[in-house]
């Protein structure tokens, strides 16, 4: 398979949605019949963003291979069906490391090594992976076109055009048109600089996504068109939506993927996009509304979890309800303060998380959730807690605790499994304490066995699932038989029986805490059933609060 190549930069000013643009391209043209695959390629140093700070660089997306990843691959296979992985994220961190890897064991034979052309070749090898894998690959740039550390990346990509051929590649630019409210009237020139940026090292882009507040009128379009050496009809409005699942409805309008199979000298049906205006009419057209509390540390930066927030929205299409969440952050709220926000929400999620931060808040959360018959679901920390919450209140056992937060626990119901079989890998793992971070970690999808006549089992509707796993410490079983004569029930194992992944309460409408991320697998034409399940029970909750 001949796969052509569609690159995307950002120019002007960052967060301008190169990713969700990369993503709705993706959508048109799988709508087209057209097979697609994805990069993204980041600049930073950091080798790849797992043990990055989501307050800085926001959620760390996981894929089935177990890769760690930026939060724009969430986007492309949200809209997508492409099943990403190791070679679909590099960063400047991992493409160093390589070259200076290679240097060490001689295979530049003793020549000097330089950016251009060991990086960069670095860099075209790691694009060049994804040939064959799709009919068209498209590899978005991080930063900003004159970003220092983003142009080994640029200069990539511009000789790839030599290599491959004209028609082979494809240079799309987001940029933006700013609109000046004092002046009545859209600026090009901050376009007209970025493109300039560009063309000085190279480039020069065949289509323009103009960010923009209105659509641009033609005049405007003529303009920028002129400035930017770029044909009228390639310069798109990518104009503000209220949901971001319109854009690829957007892009279709503008005539985006009519221009981009032009360029590329490709030949497809029309599109077909009956299942996004569908989607889009039941987005329009809520018939309930309900509010969700999701408690954790990091809510007062939405993107450290954008995927939950996302599959909550998707949960509520499938119900058609709109989906309020209220973000309460676990450090600030606790005692009455947080009780009385909880008072308000129809559901409860505890979302994933690393350390001891804010872990006091997350657990009074889930007794209320537990007493006052809530609906709850705990997701990979937010499991581990429900677990140490249960043992605390129900079983007796008062000093529960994780090993991540209390290494000498004197009743570890959550610690660091020393030895687990991998099925992945299909081999005895170990780890301990002194393991790299990394190291520690169980990455991935893995299997999960439900069990009948539970919560998961009859959301899922099948006897066996795959889901992704993030996370080191694990359920003790030392604990199993204690935990489940008081009422805990264990609806999820690993095949071998030995790996606790979802536990529930007997007595509780919907009470649901699993190991696994299921927020990852869940995309607006197909919601996780676990996020439909969760929102319908926050709807049945709702309404019976309403008839009291």
């Amino acid at each position: 398979m001949k796969t052509k190549f569609i690159f995307i930069t950002g120019g002007v000013l960052s967060s301008l949605g190169k990713g969700l643009a990369a993503a709705s391209i993706g959508a048109l043209l799988e709508a087209r019949g057209l097979k697609v695959t994805f990069q993204k390629l980041d600049p930073y140093i950091n080798v790849d963003p797992g043990t990055m700070n989501p307050f800085q660089h926001g959620e760390v997306f996981v894929t089935d291979d177990g890769a760690e990843t930026d939060l724009d691959l969430g986007h492309y296979e949200r809209y997508t069906s492409a099943e990403l992985g190791q070679k679909n994220n590099y960063t400047s961190g991992r493409i160093y490391n390589s070259v200076i890897k290679k240097e060490r064991q001689g295979e530049y034979l003793g020549g000097t090594v330089q950016v251009i052309p060991h990086i960069t070749d670095e860099i075209k090898q790691a694009i060049l992976q994804l040939e064959g894998d799709a009919d068209i690959a498209i590899v978005e740039i991080g930063g900003t076109v004159g970003d220092i550390e983003g142009l080994p990346f640029l200069e990539a990509i511009r000789q790839l055009r030599g290599d491959l051929g004209r028609e082979n590649t494809l240079y799309i630019h987001v940029t933006y048109v700013p609109y000046i409210k004092a002046a009545g009237e859209v600026k090009t020139k901050p376009t007209q600089h970025s493109v300039k940026e560009l063309r000085s090292i190279g480039i020069q882009p065949d289509i323009l996504l103009c960010r923009t507040e209105t659509t641009l009128s033609q005049e405007i379009k003529s303009k920028i068109a002129l400035f930017c050496d770029v044909k009228e009809d390639r310069v798109i409005s990518a104009i503000d939506v209220d949901c971001i699942y319109e854009v690829p409805l957007r892009f279709h309008n503008e005539g985006l993927d009519d221009r981009i199979i032009e360029a590329l000298h490709m030949w497809t049906r029309a599109p077909v996009l009956s299942q996004w205006k569908e989607l889009m009419l039941k987005i329009n057209d809520p018939q309930h509304r309900v509010r969700i509390a999701m408690v954790g540390k990091y809510v007062n930066l939405k993107e450290a979890y954008k995927s939950l927030n996302e599959a909550l929205f998707h949960g509520g299409v499938a119900n058609r309800s709109e989906v309020e969440i209220d973000f309460l952050n676990s450090e600030e709220l606790t005692g009455n303060l947080l009780i009385e926000r909880l008072s308000r929400c129809n559901g409860i999620l505890i979302p994933g998380g690393f350390g001891t931060r804010g872990i006091l808040g997350k657990i009074e959360a889930i007794q209320y959730a537990r007493e006052h018959k809530v609906p709850f679901l705990g997701i990979c920390l937010g499991m581990q807690l429900a677990v140490i919450e249960f043992a605390r209140h129900v079983a007796g056992i008062t000093e529960a605790d994780s090993t991540e937060f209390t290494p000498s626990a004197k009743e570890p119901v959550i610690y660091l499994m020393k030895e687990w079989f991998d099925y992945r890998k299909n081999r005895i793992e170990t780890r301990d304490e002194t393991s790299e971070l990394g190291g520690t970690m169980r990455l991935g999808a893995y299997p999960c066995r439900l069990k009948e006549d539970t919560i998961a089992r009859r959301a899922y509707g099948v006897d066996e699932i795959f889901e992704r796993h993030r996370h080191r410490y694990e359920f003790n079983n030392a604990y199993r038989d204690v935990l489940e004569e008081n009422g805990l029930v264990y609806s999820g194992f690993s095949p071998d029986g030995e790996l606790v992944e979802i536990i529930e309460l007997k007595e509780h409408p919907w009470f649901l805490g699993c190991q696994f991320h299921p927020e990852f697998k869940s995309r607006p034409l197909c919601p996780h059933p676990l996020f439909v399940s969760f929102i319908h029970a926050a709807l049945n909750n709702k309404l019976r609060d309403n008839s009291i």
